[in-house]
Formats: structure tokens, C-alpha cells, sequence
């Protein structure tokens, strides 16, 4: 008889069977109103369950979220779910599951093209050993935009703009800020790349929007401007504008049927308007851009995806803590793994000490401390990427250097 073959799979596969099974295994064990004791993931049951009356977001109410979310994916996991929490909670992390298994793989590859298969491998292994992940994915839906993140520049970086303009359209359809990946198109191929991943990003927009708006244009135009009326959280922002309490939650749900609660803040007005702070950090942003590439493209899209990130964190008139599931992989791809892994743990430990352990035991004093400390972490690691991005270290050498099937990695 012959022997069995060994199971053979490229290391990636086994990385992903640990990190898929293992969150399987938390959805099994845990109840689930223990594992979404600090999640929104109750809002979005409740906001779902208004549909058995007949109310559906962006017609009958407005939706603080764009409508991919909401209407394709909350509503029909709800019914699946026969409007049973648990059984919702369990849908719902198993989708988002796969969304977090489709950021580790994208994460491996964009790494394995910058840095070589070993150092791809050690940055997944970090990414499936950190705690913050597990506590975003069961607690919103952001791992879905991370995913659109990272698949519009992997493709970018393969030169695929339909399916670029494809991934920004639907970010920009789950969150509104995924169109900022518009810049990486131009700076990644120029105009030209521009215009078609943009057509392509306007086209999904209008796909989504269009009917909706001729259907319920009050409760549509409503629902794309909530965010931006918001009054400032948790942000330097927030401490100039005396905004010390609140976060960036809305009112009760019943404020959702009325288009002008939309646009009226719950607490006190900016004192510097959005527009006015953003022209200071559009033009460090366009300083950033017109840097003459130093390193290959698997290297320079990822470190500038991170920086523009960082730059919109330090902008934005609140901060909310899922948006670490974006800047992640980002960092994991941008910077050196130990300092990657550093600025990670940091952000994490300031963004816990925040929410929960302050906010959700009403020591809102304390709030100025994390605000300060992630406000000067963010600003130092803006500084770091752009060290990163002006580093000739990595010019015209090759990534990986492969002679007889042996694969030699060039710095990291």
C-alpha cells in the first residue's frame, strides 16, 4: 500500500483555518447578549425589525449609513433570522466573518507583493492575533468596509480599475469616506486610471441612489447628510466646541422619521465649520500626493492609503473606534512589523481606556486624557508614514529575488 501524501496547503490557508475557526467557536460558546453587551449590533436588529411594519430606511426613515448596508444586508439577515436576536447575531457575525477571512487574505497578498511570502505570513499572523479585530467585528460592520478598502488597492496595485472603481463604489455605498480612494487611482496610474475607477465608483453610487432618491428624495438626501450634521465627539474638535459628554450616537429611533432631525445637531454647534478645517489638511494631503513615488507601488499605495487615512482621523470632527479596523492592515503594510505592531497596541489600549472603561462608566472628565493621547499619537504616526513614504531605502530594488526555487527577501 502507499503511504498517505501529507496534506499539503500554502501557509496562508492554515493561517486562515485558525483565525476562521477560532471566531466560529466564539459565536458558538458565548451567548449572545454577552458578546454584544457593548455592540450596535442591537440598533441594527431594531432598525431591521421597523421593516415588519413596513418602514424601510431611505424611504420611511433616514439611515445615518449609506444603503448598502441597511438594505441589503440588515433587513434581509434579519428575516433569515426569523427576528430572533440570537439567531440574528449569529448571521450577521458569520457574514461579517467572512468579510474579516477576505481582509486577511487581501492583507496577506498586498504584504506578500511588498514584502515577500515570510514577512506576508508574520503580518497575518499579527493581524489574526490581535484582540481589537474580534472586538470590532462583533461589535459593528466595518469589517465590510475594511474589505472594500483593501480590495480597491489590491486593485489598483494590479491595474484593474473597473474592479477598483467597483470595490471605492461600494465602500463609498457602506460608508461615505471610501471615495477618498479616488486619490490613490491618480496617484497610483494618473489621470487616466482616475477617470475610469471614478466613472465606474459614480456609476455603483447612482445605481444605489437614484431610485431611491425618485422614490423618497426628503428621507434620501436626509439620510447622505446625518453624518456630516452631527455635533462633534471625542475629538480635539469636540473639547473646542465644549462637546465633553456625547458620542456619536443619534437620538431615540423615533427622531429617524423626521428629515430635519436629521440635520439638527444633538449638542452644541462646531465653532470652526468642517470646510474651514479641512483646507489645512487638503493641502498636506495634496503635498502628500504630489511626492515623486520613492519605492515600487506595492509599497508606496499602502504607506499613502494609510497616511490619507491618518490625516481624515485627525480632520474629522469625531472619532469612532471601528475605524481601527481599517487602519490595521494599513499599518501592517505601511510601516516595519515590530513598529506597526507597537502603534496598533497603543491605539488600541487609548481607544478601550476610552470606550468602554470611561464612557460607559460616566467618567467623562477623564475624556480630554484619551483625546489628547490618540490627537498625539495620530499626529506622530502621520510623521512616521510620512518617513516611510520619502524613504529611498527600497528604490529599484527587487522584492523578492527568486533563484532556484529559493526566495530571498529584500528588507523590510
Amino acid at each position: 500500500m502507499r503511504s498517505a501524501r501529507p496534506l499539503r496547503l500554502a501557509p496562508i490557508w492554515w493561517t486562515l483555518l485558525v483565525f476562521i475557526s477560532a471566531r466560529l467557536m466564539i459565536l458558538m460558546v458565548w451567548p449572545a447578549e454577552q458578546l454584544t453587551h457593548y455592540s450596535d449590533y442591537h440598533l441594527f436588529f431594531r432598525l431591521a425589525a421597523l421593516s415588519e411594519t413596513g418602514h424601510w430606511p431611505f424611504i420611511h426613515y433616514w439611515s445615518e449609513y449609506p444603503p448598502l448596508f441597511p438594505l441589503l444586508l440588515n433587513i434581509p439577515l434579519y428575516w433569515l433570522s426569523g427576528g430572533v436576536f440570537k439567531n440574528y447575531v449569529m448571521l450577521l457575525g458569520i457574514t461579517l466573518l467572512a468579510c474579516e477571512a477576505g481582509c486577511l487574505y487581501l492583507l496577506y497578498s498586498l504584504a506578500r507583493a511588498g514584502y515577500g511570502q515570510a514577512r506576508a505570513l508574520r503580518r497575518a499572523w499579527m493581524y489574526a492575533a490581535l484582540y481589537v479585530p474580534v472586538f470590532i467585528w462583533l461589535g459593528t460592520f466595518e469589517a465590510l468596509v475594511s474589505l472594500l478598502v483593501l480590495g480597491g488597492i489590491w486593485a489598483l496595485l494590479h491595474k484593474r480599475d473597473g474592479l477598483a472603481g467597483l470595490c471605492i463604489g461600494l465602500g463609498a455605498m457602506t460608508k461615505l469616506w471610501p471615495l477618498g480612494l479616488l486619490l490613490l487611482a491618480w496617484r497610483a496610474r494618473g489621470w487616466h486610471s482616475l477617470w475610469r475607477s471614478g466613472l465606474v465608483a459614480l456609476s455603483v453610487c447612482l445605481v444605489f441612489l437614484a431610485p431611491l432618491y425618485v422614490l423618497s428624495p426628503e428621507f434620501t438626501l436626509a439620510s447622505l447628510q446625518a453624518q456630516a450634521s452631527k455635533s462633534s465627539w471625542q475629538t480635539v474638535w469636540a473639547l473646542l466646541d465644549g462637546n465633553l459628554s456625547n458620542t456619536g450616537n443619534f437620538g431615540p429611533l423615533i427622531e429617524r422619521f423626521s428629515p430635519e432631525r436629521a440635520l439638527s445637531p444633538l449638542h452644541r454647534p462646531s465653532r470652526l465649520p468642517s470646510g474651514l478645517t479641512l483646507l489645512p489638511f487638503a493641502a498636506i494631503a495634496l503635498f502628500v500626493l504630489t511626492r515623486p513615488p520613492r519605492q515600487r507601488a506595492a509599497r508606496d499605495i499602502p504607506i499613502t492609503a494609510g497616511l490619507l487615512l491618518v490625516l481624515f482621523f485627525l480632520w474629522s470632527k469625531g472619532w469612532s473606534p471601528q475605524w481601527q479596523l481599517v487602519a490595521i492592515p494599513l499599518l501592517l503594510l505601511a510601516l516595519p512589523w515590530e513598529r506597526a505592531v507597537l502603534f496598533i497596541i497603543v491605539l488600541g489600549l487609548i481607544n478601550a481606556l476610552e470606550w468602554p472603561v470611561i464612557l460607559s462608566r460616566g467618567l467623562i472628565q477623564l475624556l480630554p486624557i484619551t483625546i489628547g493621547l490618540r490627537t498625539l499619537l495620530l499626529v506622530v504616526l502621520t510623521w512616521e508614514l510620512y518617513r516611510q513614504l520619502v524613504s529611498p531605502l527600497h528604490r529599484a530594488k527587487p522584492l523578492v529575488v527568486q533563484t532556484a526555487n529559493i526566495e530571498t527577501e529584500v528588507g523590510d
